[in-house]
């Protein structure tokens, strides 16, 4: 469809583009229905194990929200497969001399699946969108050094800088900053999503399915699929068996055994490293937690290899807080690096516990894989030292609600790592981040180093304060860092040019498809 909105004055015309497709019920289909201008190239469907609930790009936390709105919305840059920031809706910006000035460049002809045109207007009023604390935007913090945006024409934004940031790009890349219609109002973009992605949306079935529309007119290419369906399938043996059926197309797991119970004659599993890290965050604002000695017992009580062993099934690596290649923390680099309940005991009795005490545990059903198992060894480890652990189990969308909500004194979670460090960890550990009621942890000094982490672009000179953050967050027990998962992407081998990516990444899903 095509309608005039604000960009009137130069919309492009999109006529009759969209491909009419039949969505079929297998995963892999070669035919898509009745479309004779072009070749259908049939449906690709995706499984997913939660409800992707969120649909604005600045809410997304969940990795199935994400997963479904990096095809349907663009940032304004791109990411390589190591990561590292490339052009996608602009160019690579310029910098001014004294860091504070990016200029970045619109591609021409860049469409809304509305069909209309997509320009700095839009920009601006995502970003400014975004800064809004009316919108309790979980990229908020990534323009805190933001002092102004200008839309000089339709193809230039300019952003000044309070001072120099050198994690300013690197937050542009997600789709948590994706570009949204500066005309279309943000409460409509919950259940119908308008974007500039390589699919639009098309319907959704909560707790079912979302299927999505290839963009005919997608400024990157052709998307190589007609329909992608994105179908929710909680259980882990029911994906199995749909992928070896064909039902399901593509799948990503994190348990190991599964994985290899998916590959079959049919189906292909690959392997891929990770950023993101599994964690048991502790609020240090709730009264349980709030005696740094009764974290440093719960540090020291568990045995990071033991969960990997236990609930991972061996497939991960003892991880400290930074995964950015880079700037990888050291994780024995903190109190009680193995196991070592004797000194936990004695943190325990410096909190005034020496009998240990009650901890409310919250995890997930469904965002992943291990987080129930993860959470029932940690509660047998700190047993051993008298901590008794209250496991709550709940379902996908109800976790992220009391998630956000700061609801909860300790959480088993896996959040996605960056190439940035001050991405990853500057929206929870500043008083001002996003993230940092959810964190529960800030102090002067991590706001000092924070600050001090994005004022030089220099490798060598960043890593060293990095390091003292790490160090700081792993000696205050903050959180407790577990271990970097593996992630396994089995696929149809009808499926082709399927990337694998850092994450299992499916930004270039688009690329993907289907004989």
């Amino acid at each position: 469809m095509s309608t005039q909105r604000r960009h009137g004055r130069h919309t492009l015309a999109t006529g009759a583009s969209a491909v009419v497709v039949t969505l079929l019920a297998a995963g892999l289909s070669g035919c898509g229905g009745d479309d004779t201008s072009s070749d259908a190239n049939g449906t690709l469907v995706f499984g997913i194990s939660a409800d992707p609930a969120q649909m604005v790009p600045w809410t997304a936390t969940s990795t199935q929200s994400i997963q479904v709105l990096s095809q349907i919305y663009s940032p304004l840059l791109n990411t390589d497969a190591e990561g590292v920031p490339e052009a996608g809706l602009a160019e690579l910006p310029e910098i001014s001399e004294d860091g504070k000035t990016y200029t970045f460049t619109l591609q021409d002809g860049v469409t809304f699946s509305d069909g209309s045109a997509l320009d700095s207007a839009d920009v601006k009023h995502t970003y400014e969108k975004i800064i809004d604390p009316a919108s309790s935007a979980s990229s908020a913090s990534y323009f805190t050094s933001v002092a102004g945006i200008e839309a000089p024409d339709p193809q230039t934004v300019v952003v000044t800088l309070k001072q120099p940031d050198a994690s300013f790009v690197s937050g542009l890349t997600g789709v948590n900053t994706a570009i949204v219609p500066a005309d279309v109002d943000a409460k409509s973009l919950e259940t119908e999503p308008v974007g500039s992605g390589p699919y639009q949306f098309k319907s959704r079935t909560p707790n079912e399915s979302i299927t999505l529309t290839r963009n005919a007119d997608y400024f990157a290419g052709k998307p190589g699929a007609a329909t992608v369906e994105f179908r929710v399938i909680p259980d882990e043996q029911s994906m199995v068996s749909s992928l070896k059926t064909g039902a399901v197309g593509v799948a990503i797991f994190d348990n190991p055994v599964t994985a290899k119970t998916a590959t079959s004659g049919q189906t292909e599993s690959t392997t891929v490293d990770s950023l993101s890290y599994h964690v048991l965050q502790l609020r240090a604002t709730s009264p349980t937690l709030s005696n740094v000695n009764a974290r440093l017992a719960i540090q020291c009580a568990i045995s990071r290899q033991d969960v990997i062993d236990s609930a991972a099934l061996g497939s991960g690596k003892p991880t400290g807080p930074v995964t950015s290649p880079e700037y990888r923390s050291d994780p024995d680099a903190q109190p009680c690096a193995e196991q070592d309940l004797d000194k936990a005991k004695d943190y325990l009795a410096k909190a005034g516990k020496p009998n240990g005490f009650e901890l409310n545990l919250m995890t997930s059903q469904g965002l992943y894989s291990t987080a129930v198992d993860e959470a029932q060894n940690i509660q047998a480890q700190l047993g051993k030292v008298g901590i008794k652990v209250k496991v709550e189990a709940l379902d996908s969308n109800a976790y992220v609600e009391r998630w956000l909500a700061a609801d909860f004194d300790a959480a088993i979670a896996m959040n996605g790592g960056s190439s940035d460090p001050n991405t990853m960890y500057g929206r929870y550990f500043t008083k001002a981040g996003s993230f940092n009621k959810v964190a529960g942890y800030n102090s002067p000094e991590l706001d000092k180093l924070f600050a001090e982490g994005i004022a030089t672009t220099d490798t060598a000179a960043r890593r060293p304060i990095y390091e003292q953050i790490s160090q700081q967050l792993v000696d205050q027990a903050a959180w407790v860092w577990l271990f970097t998962p593996q992630m396994y992407v089995v696929a149809n081998k009808g499926v082709e040019g399927l990337e694998m990516r850092a994450d299992a990444s499916i930004s270039t899903l688009w690329k993907a498809s289907v004989s």
